[in-house]
């Protein structure tokens, strides 16, 4: 692989492999571990990651040499069957050096970031270390000699890489590096190491589309299995945008998906399965019919953002189920089902009021949901899309919400009891939106509580006490199980 990987790196500076939990009854423990101590060695190997720690200790009996109070120590014990190793770290790559990206694409989101926000979301990472760990996706534009060999003795799979094109040329052109290599060799380098992959395709009009799609479709599905899927993903474009590129209309979006679903056709009988899936966005944009879960082959790629709605609304027809029962509206059990042991427990919640708020994109998906739930229950939800004035209006999706915006965009509404706010928008070990702002701060703004939430089971809970993401006006600091719901990878370890 050294052929087309970059020059070898500098010999690595020395890793701190802090701990900071061992869990009880753990090998860990048995080692006598402690939070504070620094891991050195595991069998005798130098670790510069959880990942190393991971794969050295997978043994019958663990060695580990640490320090301890600035003096090093040494202890080894033998592992019981299935016992975990029991090891949290306070950063998984030690030295936090995470690995910076090379290219500069024009659709590149760190890019297009506002001025003054805090300065992780300024920070370009590409690194395989936490495509493995957390499921990024990467370029494999900045591997090392030394990175593909672990990669294959480690066997780290599945890796996530963003493709975007697979002709060489086109792809260069994608993310503005002349020197990027042929990523299809680099992708049958992994089938031949057994390393499973999962690929995305970024597209922007003009620069990846039409051809160029079909071409890397045909080219990927020619490495299936060892390449597992292909999401097809919409370029996302701030205000900020400097590289004259656009956004897709509807009818385009449109045609995105027709293509797909050629090519779908053509890989269930072949494959068995879709092979390429185009993420959610697309059927919001085109107002199209949102696909069954079994669409999706069992694939847990709801982090890229495919088949999130869909599972937003298959837990919204057994949440539907379970209050039309607590409400006396489920009617009578069918001619030979049996009835269930017990009746529900009775809720009455006609005339209560909250707010739910979203973005732009979901909100037609949300507003539809909330009138059967008032159908339902009887109750008062209004559906508000809030809009991003600071990354713009074309940037529609919750997760990117602003806490800023929230009492802007709500002031002089009748509010209910209660808002509802996204999960997503604080999703930082903090518990803060991306413009820093707490979900407490919004409260108080407010002036009424605010609870976060994925679905509709959670606003249930919220009427009925069992939410705990409530945040209150009056209290003095953000709740911990707040701060604990959220916490992006590199956000956390950066």
């Amino acid at each position: 692989m050294s052929a087309s990987a970059p020059p070898p790196e500098p010999t690595p500076r020395v890793t701190r492999g802090f701990i900071a939990e061992v869990e009880p009854d753990s090998l860990a423990a048995d080692l006598g571990l402690r939070p504070g101590d620094t891991l050195l060695t595991v069998n005798g190997h130098p670790v510069e990651d959880v990942i190393d720690v991971q794969f050295y200790a997978a043994e019958d009996r663990v060695s580990v040499t640490f320090e301890r109070d600035g003096a090093a120590q040494t202890a080894a014990a033998d592992r019981d069957g299935g016992q975990p190793l029991g090891l949290t770290f306070e950063h998984p790559t030690f030295d936090i050096d995470i690995r910076r990206c090379n290219n500069l694409c024009p659709f590149c989101f760190v890019l297009q970031t506002a001025p003054r926000m805090r300065r992780t979301l300024y920070i370009k990472d590409d690194d395989y270390r936490y495509s493995f760990l957390f499921g990024h996706y990467v370029t494999l534009t900045n591997l090392s000699p030394h990175d593909w060999d672990r990669i294959a003795e480690q066997h780290l799979s599945p890796l996530y890489v963003s493709v975007h094109s697979t002709d060489p040329a086109n792809r260069r052109a994608c993310l503005s590096n002349p020197g990027a290599p042929d990523v299809l060799a680099q992708l049958r380098w992994l089938a031949e190491h057994s390393i499973e992959v999962h690929t995305q395709l970024v597209i922007t009009p003009g620069l990846n589309d039409g051809a160029w799609l079909d071409q890397s479709i045909r080219d990927l599905a020619e490495l299936y299995p060892a390449v597992q899927s292909v999401s097809v993903v919409p370029v996302g474009l701030t205000r900020h945008h400097k590289y004259g590129r656009r956004v897709h209309s509807p009818a385009e979006a449109a045609e995105i998906l027709d293509s797909v679903a050629v090519w779908q056709a053509r890989f269930r009988p072949e494959f068995g399965v879709g092979f390429v899936y185009p993420t959610d966005e697309w059927f919001l944009v085109t107002g199209r019919p949102l696909p069954p879960r079994r669409y999706y082959d069992g694939l847990d790629l709801a982090e890229n953002g495919m088949g999130m709605v869909r599972a937003f609304l298959d837990d919204w027809k057994k949440v539907k189920r379970e209050l039309k029962a607590r409400t006396g509206q489920a009617g009578q059990p069918k001619p030979g089902k049996p009835k269930s042991k017990a009746p529900p427990e009775p809720l009455s919640l006609a005339g209560r009021a909250a707010t739910l708020v979203t973005a732009t994109l979901f909100e037609p998906t949300l507003r539809a949901a909330a009138a059967e739930f008032n159908a339902a229950a009887g109750t008062r939800l209004n559906v508000v899309g809030v809009t991003n004035e600071r990354l713009g209006h074309t940037i529609t999706v919750a997760g990117l919400l602003m806490g800023a915006d929230m009492p802007a965009q709500l002031a002089g509404r009748d509010l209910g009891e209660f808002v509802v706010l996204p999960r997503v928008m604080f999703d930082h070990p903090q518990g803060i939106s991306l413009d820093d702002v707490s979900p407490l701060t919004i409260a108080q703004q407010l002036g009424r509580p605010v609870f976060l939430a994925d679905a509709l089971g959670d606003v249930l809970d919220a009427f009925t006490g069992d939410n705990p993401l409530r945040i209150a006006p009056d209290q003095a600091v953000i709740p911990l199980d707040v701060m604990r719901a959220g916490g992006w990878a590199v956000e956390k370890y950066l």
